[in-house]
């Protein structure tokens, strides 16, 4: 009988709308067994509030290896946190909580235990107080990680954005073709490890119909070479093509994974196409690290009318591997 190494999750912000989701997303069938970190407390008083109902199941992290466990109960680490009010104003004051979190999931990882993570959404702005872009690049510095990409992962259709949360007036800076080459090696050997495909990748152009008025083309100078340089190594490539066409339905069936220059180049389309229905995938860490596709959604808290798809895909991709 297959053992499954159990999915680790973060629970992320304390006030957001994940563990509403957390508990919803529990109703599924999972083979791998689910540790949940966070505050005991807080999640004591957030079950009682959403007036959802299961038995917990108390970790220590020196015993994990000796547990049996199954998804019957809460598998929990309890984490201290000090709050007055189930559902808060998102503020500075949880971020040692947070990091106490993460710091966990990372000795679970180091320790053997298992490759699968999930973290809940973080306030980037109050969290990471500009010292990273994101918690991709947060824990890609953790693990001295260089080489890096942002997969938002749909079954049909994924997206690569080349840059992440940066600013539009220093994207173009950002564009060059050790950047580009990096996530193209970083999707194609992901699609081949652990979905035993060879991905068909749209690159897209980084001018409106990759085209400029500047004397510099990026789309002609950095773009079409890289194209033509990867296509030569075997790579299923092609472009660049221009943003506002390429998600029609005629255009994106031709791809497994469309690769942009800037953020909401590739996330704004992506969203309103599959809205909950994609999940948040690190590339080029030493483990799988998912997060749903979503923020701490605070004006939802405590309403319990938050969907939890992007959750449960991510549960469920990490079920597989």
């Amino acid at each position: 009988m297959r053992k499954f190494k159990p999915i680790v999750i973060v629970a992320g912000e304390p006030n957001s709308i994940f563990l509403e989701i957390f508990f919803k997303s529990l109703k599924k069938t999972y083979s791998s067994p689910i540790i949940l970190i966070a505050s005991y407390k807080l999640l004591i008083l957030q079950m009682k509030k959403l007036n959802y109902k299961k038995k917990i199941k108390l970790l220590e992290f020196d015993n994990l290896p000796k547990y049996i466990l199954n998804n019957k109960s809460i598998n929990l680490i309890d984490v201290n946190y000090t709050f007055s009010k189930p559902f808060e104003k998102i503020s500075s004051k949880s971020n040692a909580y947070i990091k106490r979190s993460f710091d966990l999931a990372f000795k679970i990882i180091d320790n053997g235990i298992t490759n699968k993570l999930i973290n809940g959404p973080i306030s980037k702005k109050n969290f990471l107080k500009k010292k990273h872009l994101g918690i991709t690049e947060y824990i890609a510095n953790k693990y001295s990680i260089k080489n890096k990409a942002m997969l938002i992962y749909n079954n049909r259709l994924s997206v690569c954005p080349v840059t992440t949360h940066l600013p539009l007036k220093v994207v173009s800076k950002k564009i060059n073709q050790k950047n580009i080459i990096e996530k193209i090696k970083l999707i194609s050997d992901f699609y081949k490890n652990n979905l035993n495909l060879k991905p068909k990748i749209g690159i897209l152009g980084l001018n409106p119909h990759c085209e400029s008025i500047d004397k510099f083309n990026e789309d002609e100078k950095i773009i079409k070479p890289i194209i033509k340089k990867m296509r030569k190594n075997r790579y299923s490539i092609s472009g660049p093509h221009p943003a506002d066409t390429i998600f029609l339905k005629n255009n994106r069936k031709n791809f497994d994974v469309i690769i942009g220059m800037y953020h909401d180049q590739v996330l704004t389309p992506i969203k309103t196409l599959y809205e909950y229905d994609a999940i948040n995938i690190t590339l080029g860490l030493p483990f799988i690290r998912i997060s749903p596709d979503h923020g701490p959604n605070e004006k939802m808290m405590g309403k319990n009318l938050s969907n939890p798809l992007s959750l449960i895909q991510a549960i469920r991709f990490l079920d597989k591997n």
